[in-house]
């Protein structure tokens, strides 16, 4: 088994996932800024996911995605992501249309834009505007190009003073989109909070969107794998690494990826060692095994 890293241990040294790939039966990877960045994949990262399969290792992708894993499959293949690099996609749409399934008769608004619309298969909530809705499906800014969740304020008040129950899609707060930074529907979840608003999230770092991960990796493999023959990549920290920590898995972080701006060259030691003081401190539960510059073999 991999040795937790600390400050100390670490020794400020890259860990390629050749180096932990044995100690581990399945991956519990992310998607955007590990295996892609919203425009083109990493062939470093498919690379690496292709030969840990090829060793016998099966490959979940868990993604933040407010919308069915049916639609993440060719979105993969648009930006270059082979079909032998993953063996199966599980999303917080998912995990968001099975929670909804609970409350089929409330008034439902839906607060995103129209691509995310799969989400609503299988629901039987009836449609209604903001002003009739109790629950509102958050899955993203109605516009990609906002800056600031200031723009919504008038929108989340009447939200809030109707007593409508916000179900987040997608905790993500934001997400590196090629060369710049978007909105994702955790910023407007977080400001429908501060102001009041009661909110549901469904996705990473919430136990349900692993849960769900962990039973296919079971069905995949025909067996029951035990967590610590796990490894959750990602390179979110209050989404991957706060996922893994409040989980129970064994987690390897990747730094170019969300935080690579603020994280700094990791081809400069001191970087790394603070990189992984800084993970070890704020996650003290974390149980972290490997950081690298990218999902990469070697």
């Amino acid at each position: 088994m991999a040795i937790t890293l600390t400050p100390q241990t670490a020794l400020a040294t890259l860990t390629p996932l050749s180096v932990l790939a044995a100690s581990y039966d399945g991956l519990l990877c992310d998607i955007w800024g590990v295996l892609h960045n919203g425009v083109a994949a990493f062939d470093d990262a498919v690379d690496a996911l292709c030969r840990y399969r090829a060793q016998g290792g099966i490959v979940i992708l868990i993604t933040n995605a407010p919308r069915s894993h049916l639609e993440i499959y060719p979105q993969l293949e648009r930006f270059g992501v082979p079909r032998q690099a993953f063996d199966a996609v599980v999303t917080s749409g998912d995990v968001t249309t099975l929670l909804m399934r609970k409350s089929p008769d409330t008034p439902l608004f839906h607060f995103g834009p129209a691509r995310d619309h799969s989400i609503f298969n299988g629901l039987a909530n009836p449609i209604v505007g903001i002003s009739g809705a109790k629950l509102c499906l958050l899955t993203g800014p109605l516009d990609d190009d906002i800056e600031t969740v200031d723009v919504y304020e008038n929108l989340l008040k009447e939200l809030r003073d109707n007593e409508a129950t916000m179900i987040c899609a997608n905790p993500d707060l934001t997400v590196r989109s090629g060369s710049r930074m978007v909105i994702c529907a955790g910023s407007i979840a977080a400001h429908y909070a501060q102001m009041g608003g009661a909110v549901v999230q469904s996705g990473k770092p919430q136990a349900e969107i692993y849960n769900a991960a962990v039973e296919k990796m079971g069905k995949l493999a025909g067996r029951e794998i035990p967590k610590n023959r796990l490894l959750a990549v990602g390179d979110g920290l209050p989404t991957d690494i706060k996922g893994a920590a409040q989980n129970g898995f064994d987690a390897y972080f990747i730094t170019g990826g969300l935080h690579s701006s603020e994280l700094g060259d990791m081809g400069i030691p001191e970087n790394v060692s603070e990189t992984i003081a800084q993970i070890t401190s704020g996650y003290p539960d974390i149980s972290l095994v490997g950081v690298c510059d990218r999902l990469r073999w070697t």
